[in-house]
């Protein structure tokens, strides 16, 4: 039996059912779980106490121990990936290990909560960078939401008002935007790559490519530290295996299974999420900064609400 075989059956009127995947776990289950693990992730940056290169180092590094027997075992069932994917996704890994350098520095320096949400200035990056390389036009919601964005991503940084002790909004809106800019571009290659066929294969390659660019980028930077105590080696494996492996296998399982505006709106929790759990640990936004991030929130909901009729490129996506 092939796989498509597989993945229909027939109701007893004659008509088709397609299901999503062999497991009977629910898509939005699923798709909620990822959220949730994605949201921790910059909780356990900052609780390990690691720079942010050792920290993007890591997580990647320690990731491939559970992405590489889980890609063997993949290439064995369905083949091994094309070459012209496999170059895609290292390119893509390249942006991804950039991405992470630059938000765990955002984590560091404005704090979990507000850096998750800073990390949605990639809703304005991927159309502008896909109107640049293929000429996918702008629509006008994203023309409307822009301004928006950027004025809550200006809040939530703490470039007005007085910013949280501790905290560095110039320089926290900056390493944020970088990452946003990287992490748009991650995207857009991952999508261009395609190949349905393989979901754990594209994670592995990119998180590989990603550990080699953190690892060198970090490297000049910040230094990679490994003498690191029992107490932060312990959230960097938590890093890892829930912010790395176990969210983005969830996320790319569930959300094919999804509509898009079901899928969108359930990944809008990944910030809210962020915010309460860097509550939780004691961070104090500002009530310029909590504006700020909720403005964020709803100017990425409502460039993600499904268009009508004609559709549109522009999605939400999973922070890292």
């Amino acid at each position: 039996m092939t796989r498509d075989e597989k993945s229909v059956s027939v109701r007893p009127d004659g008509s088709e059912e397609r299901r999503t995947g062999g497991g009977t776990a629910s898509p939005v289950v699923a798709a909620v779980a990822g959220s949730a693990c994605i949201s921790a992730s910059a909780v356990f940056v900052k609780l390990s106490g690691a720079n942010a290169g050792t920290a993007a180092f890591l997580r990647c590094a320690l990731a491939l121990f559970v992405l590489v027997p889980l890609t063997v075992r993949e290439c064995r069932r369905v083949g091994a990936r094309p070459l012209r994917y496999r170059m895609m996704d290292i390119g893509a890994g390249v942006l991804l290990g950039v991405d992470m350098v630059f938000w765990a520095a955002a984590v560091l320096t404005v704090g979990a909560s507000v850096a998750t949400v800073l990390l949605n200035i990639q809703v304005v990056c991927f159309p502008l960078l896909a109107r640049l390389v293929s000429g996918t036009g702008l629509s006008g919601r994203f023309v409307l939401m822009t301004p928006l964005m950027l004025a809550g991503v200006t809040l939530a940084s703490g470039a007005i008002g007085h910013p949280q002790p501790g905290s560095s909004p110039v320089a926290g809106v900056t390493f944020g935007t970088a990452a946003g800019v990287a992490y748009a571009g991650y995207l857009f290659l991952m999508r261009l790559g395609g190949g349905r066929e393989h979901t754990v294969s594209p994670v592995c390659i990119s998180t590989a490519a990603a550990a080699v660019t953190a690892a060198v980028m970090g490297g000049l930077w910040t230094g990679i530290d490994l003498n690191q105590g029992w107490d932060a080696w312990g959230w960097l494996i938590a890093l890892a295996l829930v912010g790395q492996v176990l969210a983005w296998l969830l996320i790319t399982t569930a959300l094919p299974a999804l509509a898009p505006n079901v899928g969108a709106a359930l990944l809008l929790l990944q910030p809210v999420m962020a915010f309460g759990l860097g509550v939780a640990i004691g961070e104090r936004p500002t009530p310029a900064q909590a504006c700020g991030c909720a403005l964020v929130i709803a100017a990425v909901w409502y460039n993600s609400r499904t268009p009508r009729p004609s559709g549109g490129l522009h999605e939400k996506h999973p922070a890292p």
